[in-house]
């Protein structure tokens, strides 16, 4: 695409080419990626939790292999067996406009997939593809799921290492008065360190330790939660089939918590879909939280690739 073409794209979404200029491993298991491109002053940066497409090349596909129109999934879809290049869910870590940079924070652990490969032996120069809002998104929040009502009075930030790069901005923009907890269960101890602080929220994060998986999260939110909001009074939730359904549900409209002037309790849980399954259940079902106040995003499910 020619110059030319990115200055005149108003798009509210597209992919952006860009290449690594710095890579910073910040605790042992996340590391920074800076990327800079000619039109990353385009790039949107609508705050809090915003989700961002990487396109990885491999062996065998490189990025230019990616369809990039509007209609880019289903042409990905339609491609043949082995020739669609993949690609995963991250959250912008920041972005620097006048500068044409933006920084992305992946989790470096024992390589997997295509996304691992690349993250394993990535380089400077080395090219991706991000799909990710412009400045031309005129105040939609695509891809923005951290909705709370107006009037909160705690807040609660659940997830796994993969939900970590969107709680750390969340806790960065949020204001200093804001108060609540947050939840996270990472690889490593010391990956503890890779949130920022916030003055009005109790962290719990621990190292997941061999064979323990979610056991950290669950222990602490059912010990936290019935404290945080103490009068519900439960309601029934509609169970779903992780291993088929896509466990996704952010509260935004006349059924969602955008409808609810106010919530005792705000909750946002991110990560691996089963463990995002059975918070939901207890905080709505057990402990009475109003389900236009809870946000829930499966990340990924175990064994499963994200655009498999």
């Amino acid at each position: 695409m020619s110059t030319t073409a990115l200055a005149t794209d108003t798009r509210p979404m597209r992919f952006f080419r860009v290449r690594v200029t710095r890579i910073q491993d910040l605790t042992p298991s996340f590391r920074r990626f800076t990327f800079s491109g000619g039109d990353l002053h385009e790039y949107g940066d609508p705050g809090f939790d915003q989700r961002v497409k990487v396109v990885f090349p491999t062996d065998r596909l490189t990025i230019d292999d990616m369809p990039t129109g509007d209609d880019w999934y289903t042409d990905w879809r339609g491609l043949p067996d082995g020739a669609r290049p993949p690609f995963r869910t991250y959250t912008t870590r920041a972005v620097r406009p006048e500068a044409n940079e933006i920084d992305i924070d992946m989790v470096a652990h024992d390589v997997q997939g295509p996304a691992s490969a690349w993250i394993d032996r990535a380089g400077v120069g080395d090219e991706v593809l991000v799909l990710a809002p412009t400045i031309h998104a005129e105040g939609v929040p695509l891809g923005v799921d951290f909705v709370p009502p107006a009037a909160t009075e705690e807040l609660l930030l659940v997830g796994d290492e993969t939900a970590a790069p969107a709680i750390a901005v969340i806790l960065e923009q949020l204001p200093r008065e804001a108060t609540g907890i947050v939840v996270l269960e990472v690889p490593d101890d010391r990956d503890a360190a890779y949130l920022p602080p916030h003055p009005g929220f109790r962290v719990y994060a621990a190292g997941r330790r061999s064979g323990e998986r979610h056991d950290h999260l669950v222990r602490v939110v059912e010990a936290h939660a019935g404290v945080l909001c103490p009068d519900g009074r439960g309601s029934d939730v509609e169970e779903i089939d992780v291993d088929r359904d896509l466990l996704w549900e952010v509260p935004r409209t006349a059924k969602g918590g955008a409808a609810l002037k106010s919530a005792p309790l705000y909750a946002w849980i991110a990560g691996e879909a089963s463990v995002v399954k059975t918070l939901r259940r207890h905080l709505v079902r057990d402990v009475g939280v109003d389900r236009r106040a809870v946000a829930f995003m499966g990340y990924w499910r175990l064994g499963r690739a994200e655009n498999s």
